[in-house]
């Protein structure tokens, strides 16, 4: 992997640092959080809570990702997809990947002070397990579940900046997230397997070894499982199960082609990218399918 150009301006190195020039992950956290809203709601939010939440969205994964990087700014270079990143590369100082979280947290709670209460108070409770994630690589065997945690946070936050309350459609729809978070970003684990295991980086991929595809595919059919009760729970009708078909044939597929232990390791990136795109035809689905229920 090239690293940074030194003519490369410093805010498009910021940029990098904020990874908003992979918008793949920025949207896969996004989409959790606009399923929420827009279910919480029946399908026609206020439009200015819609602008928050993928504000808000955004800039907690920026801040997400400083924090990440600052942790693993001494192991991000022996690994060869990370190797690039502005603080691994020493692109960027310490001081300015702390000063860059600072701001980028403090533009998640300037943003967290226009939802409801108990919204509010759960945004902070995010807080902690966002910038404690990366110490989970280091002694947590499955690390990928503290990040699916910290993605189920965008659930709660949407869901309740519409209702102020939590109810069991929230929970199903907090499960099937987990669930899902669990199985992309397993599969986005299995691309490092080697760099992770030479230098003692914990993973789920490494923890189920031999068995990352039959976990990875359980995974995704347990998120397919939640949505579907909860579908039922909350009436969603019509077209919302004609995307969840969509979803489970493409999940399917993915989990078919990680049984080959031949896969290029760019396919990994690929199937982690195809997710936004099944998120989005969720959400497509979602809506309405609760706006004719």
């Amino acid at each position: 992997m090239t690293l940074q150009s030194s003519s490369e301006p410093r805010w498009q190195t910021i940029l990098r640092l904020l990874r908003w020039d992979k918008p793949a992950g920025r949207l896969i956290l996004m989409i959790p959080a606009l399923w929420a809203v827009f279910l919480a709601a029946k399908g026609l939010p206020p439009w200015p809570l819609v602008g928050v939440i993928i504000l808000g969205s955004l800039a907690t994964s920026a801040a997400g990702c400083v924090a990440n990087d600052l942790w693993d700014r001494d192991i991000d270079p022996q690994v060869e997809r990370t190797q690039a990143r502005p603080l691994a590369a020493r692109s960027l100082s310490i001081q300015t990947g702390i000063a860059v979280g600072i701001v980028a947290l403090a533009c998640a709670a300037g943003l967290a002070f226009y939802l409801k209460p108990l919204s509010f108070w759960l945004a902070v409770a995010a807080v902690p397990v966002i910038l404690l994630y990366p110490a989970a690589k280091r002694v947590f065997p499955v690390p990928q579940l503290v990040l699916a945690i910290a993605w189920g946070f965008a659930v709660l936050i949407s869901w309740t900046a519409v209702t102020g309350s939590l109810t069991l459609g929230t929970g199903l729809l907090w499960g099937a997230v987990v669930l899902w978070t669990l199985g992309f970003d397993t599969v986005y684990a299995m691309s490092d397997r080697p760099d992770d295991a030479r230098i003692g980086i914990q993973s789920s991929a490494l923890f189920f070894g031999s068995f990352a595809p039959h976990a990875v595919g359980l995974f995704f059919l347990g998120t397919a499982a939640c949505l579907a009760v909860m579908a039922v729970v909350i009436s969603l009708y019509g077209s919302f199960w004609v995307s969840w078909a969509i979803a489970l044939l493409l999940w399917g597929n993915q989990t078919r082609l990680l049984f080959n232990p031949d896969l290029p390791r760019a396919c990994y990136g690929q199937i982690f990218s195809q997710n936004v795109a099944i998120g989005f035809i969720l959400l497509a689905g979602m809506i309405t399918g609760v706006l004719w229920s």
